[in-house]
């Protein structure tokens, strides 16, 4: 009880300074490692399964395929390849990949979150050893077909690992590491560094087979941006005449903070209030349901936001 007591004040008390500045610090920061048994029982159910079809991904569309997607997984299979093309050695995907995979994982456990990297590893240990036990087979020969699906699967699984509170390894650790950094969506930065680890297998292999590895990368990343929005902002503009309750209900559902501006309608002449806030893309809806509770007249108009400099609150990593 101790430690809950400790934490419980810790987080109120960060609550309280951030209600009394008004504006929306990055709190970001690790969690405690206490277990649920709801929570992450249903976690590790999840991360189990998706580890089976991650592995079943990599034997019947990546390694039937030929393809090299780029990351952790992608390089493991162009070591392969190399071993087995110029020094005649099988060498297996549980070892190669779990050793690239030690940097990411320190760099979890530094930066990011204990719990999030241990659970992360029993998706990256499972997804190794039943990608060395799968026997390999081929759904479908097509090249293109293999590149897409094979891409929208890939992407699907990391998507849930990520919802998850974890993360398929890699250059997953790095990509959300920078985003916990500097608050930017990094996803494509990473794919662009996919790409280079695809010229490479290109160069070695083939540009055939790397230029569909880019079809299936780009579908993965695709997949990815539609169904992880944790990283990506939106502005809201609420027009209401109960500013005070609408900056309440912003702060209860999301813990962000907002700016009441003054305005008059152009119809009427008569004053508004603006609230304005920032809030990540998967707390919009959530937001936007707290405010319409607060005041059912509430104009809302919700914006993308591409970049954002500044304090911005973030939840921390478990």
């Amino acid at each position: 009880m101790g430690v809950f007591f400790v934490i419980f004040h810790i987080a109120g008390s960060k609550r309280q300074a951030y209600n009394k500045k008004g504006d929306q610090g990055n709190y970001g920061g690790k969690s405690a490692m206490t277990f649920d048994l709801k929570k992450d029982g249903k976690r590790i159910i999840v991360i189990c399964l998706a580890s089976v079809l991650m592995a079943v991904n990599i034997k019947t569309f990546v390694k039937a395929g030929g393809l090299y997607p780029g990351g952790a997984t992608g390089l493991t299979v162009l070591i392969q390849s190399i071993f087995e093309r110029f020094l005649n050695m099988e060498i297996p995907y549980s070892l190669v990949n779990l050793l690239l995979n030690l940097v990411p994982i320190y760099i979890g456990f530094r930066f990011i979150g204990k719990k999030f990297t241990l659970y992360s590893c029993l998706m990256i240990v499972l997804t190794s050893v039943l990608t060395d036990i799968i026997p390999q087979s081929a759904i479908t020969y097509d090249i293109l077909l293999i590149s897409i699906f094979g891409g929208i699967i890939n992407g699907f699984v990391i998507s849930i690992c990520l919802l998850m509170n974890a993360t398929t390894g890699g250059t997953d650790f790095v990509s959300i590491y920078l985003s916990e950094k500097k608050g930017v969506d990094s996803w494509n930065f990473i794919l662009a560094f996919n790409i280079v680890i695809i010229g490479v297998a290109g160069v070695l292999f083939g540009m055939e087979k790397a230029l569909y590895s880019i079809i299936y990368q780009y579908a993965s990343t695709q997949i990815l941006h539609m169904l992880y929005k944790r990283y990506q902002k939106q502005t809201l503009f609420i027009v209401t005449n109960k500013p005070n309750e609408v900056c309440q209900a912003i702060n209860l559902a999301s813990m962000h903070g907002a700016t009441v501006l003054s305005g008059e309608g152009s119809y009427e002449h008569q004053k508004r209030q603006v609230v304005y806030s920032v809030v990540s893309k998967e707390e919009s809806k959530r937001v936007i349901r707290a405010v319409k509770e607060a005041d059912p007249a509430a104009f809302v108009n919700a914006l993308r936001t591409e970049e954002l400099s500044g304090r911005f609150y973030q939840k921390p990593t478990e």
